[in-house]
Formats: structure tokens, sequence, C-alpha cells
């Protein structure tokens, strides 16, 4: 009866979602783990079974710090976004679009997902420029920065993932965008994920991180804000309670709410069933984020 009560409360949100589209962000630290990146992958192939559009951004953070100690480049962190000189740049492109896209596709295909491996330079997708030195706050201080192989996106092109959600495939893009002379360029994974949801006018947008969710105590994770709004997160940041790399974190969550992208959740990626919990119960497991609260 537990099962049965189960699908029972399932139903009504498997009937609202249907036919709509889920942009989802598996951290890197998703990806590293074998067991975690099965039930990851199972559970994407349910929303897929029950009708939902899914398309999927991966991280790679983790992986490539690892990498590039091994290889002996050292990296630099500056207000919680990498510094992409030429050899992290190398190692990068290596990585992400070869073995980690690679690996997502492949547990996904083993549970039963037609998956397609993506970068943003494929069709053109998404395209942007090198970012420009810039001002940026590191602690208590401001430093002019060059993030070097670094992008913004300018734009993104939504009919190939469009064209391959329409014949019933699961789009899955690294986190390396395409520039006007073909290069490929590297971006904050969560930023990747907000501009596609923007562009393809998506439900939700579903970041899997390595945290509860939204916290108002960094150092407290049972201080969870369940449910919150722009207002939310502009407070939170102002009073000094988000820092390191949950700041470009917060900064793409902020540009899907005002680029019309109803709802954003954080959830532990990390947590058994995290997607499934957060999407067809009541309750949840983390943070959901609209742009105003009454619009909730």
């Amino acid at each position: 009866m537990e099962r049965v009560a189960a699908l029972t409360n399932a139903h009504p949100y498997i009937r609202l979602f249907r036919g709509k589209t889920f942009v989802i962000k598996a951290s890197g630290k998703v990806l590293s783990d074998p067991a975690t990146l099965q039930v990851f992958a199972q559970d994407v192939a349910i929303l897929a079974d029950v009708g939902i559009r899914c398309v999927l951004v991966h991280g790679g953070g983790p992986q490539l710090d690892q990498l590039c100690a091994q290889m002996g480049v050292p990296q630099q962190i500056v207000g919680g976004r990498r510094v992409t000189d030429a050899d992290t740049h190398r190692l990068a492109r290596m990585l992400f679009r070869g073995q980690l896209n690679s690996e997502l596709v492949s547990a996904l295909t083993a549970a039963g997902v037609r998956a397609v491996g993506l970068s943003g330079g494929d069709g053109t997708t998404i395209q942007g420029q090198r970012r420009p030195p810039r001002l940026v706050r590191d602690g208590a201080e401001e430093r002019m920065v060059d993030f070097g192989f670094v992008g913004n996106v300018d734009r993104v092109d939504r009919s190939l993932p469009e064209l391959l959600l329409d014949r019933g495939l699961v789009p899955v893009f690294c986190s390396l965008i395409g520039a006007a002379d073909g290069a490929l360029l590297n971006v904050n994974a969560d930023t990747v994920a907000a501009a596609l949801a923007v562009a393809l006018k998506a439900e939700k947008l579903i970041l899997c991180t390595t945290v509860p969710g939204l916290l108002e105590d960094a150092s407290d994770s049972r201080r969870l804000v369940s449910y919150g709004d722009l207002d939310t997160v502009g407070e939170l940041i102002a009073r000094g309670a988000v820092t390191g790399g949950m700041l470009p974190k917060l900064s793409a969550v902020t540009d899907a709410l005002r680029g019309g992208v109803p709802r954003v959740h954080l959830i532990d990626g990390m947590r058994r069933h995290a997607l499934l919990l957060e999407i067809f119960t009541n309750e949840g497991c983390g943070t959901m984020l609209v742009p105003r609260r009454e619009d909730g």
C-alpha cells in the first residue's frame, strides 16, 4: 500500500509536467561516484518515461582539479570562478567533452535513456566570447582578473536541442561553449544550464549540487531555505551568508528567474533519488526559488 500511495501522490505531478521541459545540471561530484551516477541516470530515465523533456548539463570541477594536479598545472579560483589558462583549457576540453560527457551518456544509455552528448559549440547552440578582464571581489578585496579562456554566453540557438527533444532524445551538454572563431570556451556549468533553461522556456531548472540546497548559514546544513524568491537570494548575499562557489550558482539562478523560468530548484545531488523526491512529493528535499513569493 505504501507503493500505491507513492504512485497516487506522484500522479498529479506527472500529469502537470508531462510534455514540459526540465533543464537539469549535475555537478562533477555526482559524476565522480559510480553508484550516485547510476541512481541519477535512473531518475532521469523515469522523468523521460513519464513524458518530461529533459536537457542535461554537467560540470566537472573536481575532476579537472585532480587532472591538473596530476599534470602539474596550477589552478586559480577567484570569486568562486576558475581562471582558465592555456594548459587548463587544453585539459578541460579533453575532460569535459571527452571523458565526462561520454561517461554520463553511457550511464543514461544503461538506464534506457536515448542520450546525445554535446558541447555548446555543436550546431552553434551556445555561442559567446572570451570574458574581458574585470574587477572581481575576492574575499575582502577587489582586483582586476583576466579569466583566460573563460566565456560569456551571448546567445543560445534552441533549434538543435528542440530537434532532439522532439525525437525523444535527451541532449547532454558539457560546460563548453562555442566562439565565433570555432574555439571552445570554458563556462560555469550553472551558467550554461540557466542560459539553456531561458532559451528553451523550461518549466524548471534543477541544480544538483553537493549541499542540501540554499542555506541561511553555510556552516549549518540544518538551516535550509526550502522556499524563497529573488528577494531571498538578494538578502542572503547582502548579509554575507553566501560565499565561494555558491555565488556564481546564485547568479545563474537569478538569470534564470529573471529570464522567465518559473521555478529553480537546488538539491543535494549526492542524495539517493533526490530528483524524484523534489519533483514528485509535496515536501521536496531541497530549495525551490521563484521570481516572487506570491507567484509560488
